[in-house]
């Protein structure tokens, strides 16, 4: 009799054929990890223009956010597969991007807000999609300039700058009164033990879907809690407030089963004050996509990614943002969050994760299956999050020892590092710099460490000698 668990070894492989019974999960486990990550920059942006909750603008961005699902996963098809030279066919989950934040809440401040500042946020999203997929096109002659000590240090940056994220969570989620509270910790540390337990203590299926069925388990524990422990706190001044960990079952009751997303839901405009900063965002974000489709690339298959892998990753990135801002939809680009769950399941298969962005469709088109995910404590998800993003510094580490560790790569990487992550994760040393610097440059740490590492790529003389 043939052992159910046991997983089929397809699924360590891009192109295999795997049984659907196996692929759902392991898929679904993909859009638990970016569900939230996929719709908080909306939330932020659209409140920044006085389009968030409680405003005469409430529903339009409830459209927004349904709109988000189905673009990610809509684009996270076309990156599986390809479209001609659209897509890399590479094992990335695209979703949108928190990298623009900053001059997203730059322009909404110097606009003053509104529907149309998002309207000039949507139309310098078009014209830099188109031009981060023209840049896509000219990769080849340009990876030169991205040997994997650049890449590695890309990588690694990116998974610096996501730990606080997990770790935000794994408190129970960043700007909650509960933050660090016992009922938070206590339950991310029991999805992360249920997550090792069924890592390292089963085998086949079971091992390779512990992240979904540790979140499974968080959820199961926060009803649980749910009927013991009070729902409610008070705050030092006597506000009362739910607690984070609590389900909000109202929020699935009250969605609807069935909706058709909006086309250009807001007015596109075109505005100078926003498509300068945007337009420079978008060839960051297009060394970021390198990091990561290299990082997958050697997390979950062991080798580098190739010119053709990169150059349609790219222009995916790309046009896939574009495709996005005609929906309403911030630009959408590959998810660091997944990179580091391909580095730790080393599952890649295609199918596994086009069920994934499939069900990410469905979510679009039924608001009730995207509301029982989106009720999701921030804490379950950070007790998964906090492993995941630090198997994405562990692969950036692979990348950069793929090249012998002379002094020049040392010095890419420790310079890097040092001053160009270290200048973008503490923004305060900015302060006094143009405001274009500090919208560049403090957003994260990444885009300076890439920054600072392909200029010593070019700078300094080659040096073969091993250290």
């Amino acid at each position: 009799m043939k052992n159910t668990n046991e997983l089929s070894q397809t699924a360590y492989q891009f192109e295999g054929k795997l049984p659907l019974s196996q692929a759902i999960p392991l898929g679904l486990q993909h859009v638990l990890a970016m569900f939230v990550g996929n719709l908080t920059p909306i939330l932020i942006i659209t409140g920044a223009c006085g389009m968030g909750s409680g405003s005469e603008f409430a529903d339009l961005q409830v459209t927004l956010l349904q709109n988000a699902m189905l673009v990610a996963g809509l684009v996270t098809l076309v990156q599986l597969y390809a479209l001609g030279p659209v897509g890399g066919q590479v094992p990335i989950i695209m979703g949108t991007s928190s990298g623009f934040i900053g001059v997203f809440n730059s322009v909404a401040a110097t606009m003053g807000g509104g529907v149309t500042a998002y309207g000039a946020i949507m139309g310098a999203s078009i014209l830099g999609g188109i031009f981060e997929g023209v840049l896509g096109f000219f990769l080849k002659p340009l990876r030169k300039f991205f040997p994997s000590v650049v890449t590695g240090t890309v990588v690694l940056s990116i998974g610096l700058s996501l730990i606080s994220v997990g770790i935000n969570s794994f408190g129970g989620g960043s700007g909650v009164k509960d933050f660090g509270s016992v009922e938070n910790l206590l339950l991310a540390i029991f999805v992360l033990v249920v997550i090792l337990a069924l890592k390292h203590g089963t085998t086949g299926f079971t091992s390779s879907s512990s992240i979904l069925l540790g979140i499974i388990a968080g959820y199961l524990a926060a009803i649980v809690m749910g009927m013991v422990l009070p729902h409610t706190g008070m705050t030092a001044d006597g506000t009362e407030y739910t607690k984070a960990w609590v389900l909000n079952w109202d929020k699935v009751a009250q969605a609807r089963w069935f909706a058709i997303p909006s086309i250009v839901p807001v007015k596109i405009v075109f505005d100078m004050r926003a498509i300068l900063p945007v337009m420079i965002m978008f060839i960051v974000t297009a060394v970021e996509t390198v990091g990561d489709i290299s990082g997958v690339m050697e997390g979950g298959i062991g080798r580098e990614a190739t010119d053709k892998e990169l150059s349609g990753g790219v222009i995916c990135d790309g046009l896939g943002s574009t495709f996005a801002a005609i929906f309403g939809v911030l630009p959408n680009t590959s998810f660091s969050q997944n990179v580091g769950l391909v580095a730790m399941t080393k599952v890649v298969n295609r199918f596994a994760l086009a069920t994934g962005a499939i069900f990410l469709v469905l979510c679009g088109l039924i608001p009730k299956l995207g509301a029982l995910v989106s009720i999701m404590p921030q804490s379950v998800l950070g007790g998964a999050a906090v492993m995941m993003f630090s198997s994405i510094v562990v692969s950036g580490i692979q990348l950069i020892m793929k090249s012998p560790m002379t002094p020049r790569n040392l010095t890419i990487v420790s310079v890097a590092l040092g001053v160009g992550y270290g200048m973008g994760a503490n923004t305060g040393i900015l302060v006094n710099t143009p405001q274009f610097v500090q919208l560049i440059f403090g957003g994260s740490g990444i885009v300076p460490a890439a920054v600072v590492a392909i200029l010593l790529n070019i700078l300094l003389p080659k040096d073969t000698e091993s250290f």
